[in-house]
């Protein structure tokens, strides 16, 4: 089960929005840049200053726009004749910036040692290349969960937003990074196990079919 399930009636509530920026001549690749910029912007402001807790409040805002700016690229893309090899690239690419960027601030919030808030970015790389490698064996796109970019956007936001209420205890916020780590191991493991097998039922249609 994975966040990324409701997504399409997350989209049926943005699909007026979608229809009024189609005709606005917005583009697909513009949206994917922006929410890019506004991510970096974000992360590195939250890095650099070291604000107090309540600033991180913003966070668990961004992230819910963040996602509705996803949404938004993709129904351009695929709902108004928007999709383009570039738009392939930038999708994904600038997905894994954006987390990193807005991953890393909580490095100054969380007991653990730096090395954990490293490995959770790269392991979250990690768990993003494996999904898109689907396409590559001739399956899809995998986007299994437990930890995909849904999950980890909820995880960190509610994290953001209990900071923010001074609520995040060192006492229990210790394990959040190690928790995440292990979910995504098993969320990688999952994507390749879901594409190996989604390609081999494909096999098996079509030698059926002969």
């Amino acid at each position: 089960m994975s966040i990324y399930q409701l997504k399409p009636a997350f989209q049926n509530l943005l699909r007026p929005l979608v229809a009024r920026l189609a005709r606005a001549c917005v583009t697909a690749n513009q949206v994917t840049v922006a929410a890019c910029v506004v991510s970096v912007v974000l992360g590195a402001a939250l890095y650099f200053a070291q604000p107090p807790a309540w600033a991180y409040a913003l966070v668990p805002l961004w992230m819910f726009l963040r996602m509705a700016f996803n949404a938004v690229d993709g129904m351009l893309a695929r709902e108004h004749g928007q999709q383009t090899p570039l738009g392939a690239f930038l999708n994904e690419l600038t997905d894994v910036v954006s987390d990193a960027a807005l991953y890393l601030p909580f490095v100054w919030l969380l007991p653990n040692p730096p090395i954990w808030m490293a490995l959770v970015i790269f392991l979250s790389a990690l768990s993003e290349y494996a999904g898109a490698l689907g396409t590559s064996v001739g399956a899809s796109r995998r986007y299994d969960g437990p930890m995909g970019k849904s999950d980890r956007a909820f995880a960190f936001g509610a994290l953001g937003l209990l900071a923010a209420l001074g609520w995040a205890s060192p006492t229990w916020t210790v394990w959040v990074l190690p928790v995440m780590a292990a979910l995504l191991v098993l969320t990688m493991v999952r994507r390749v196990r879901g594409a190996l097998a989604e390609l081999s039922a494909l096999k098996t249609g079509a030698g059926t079919k002969h």
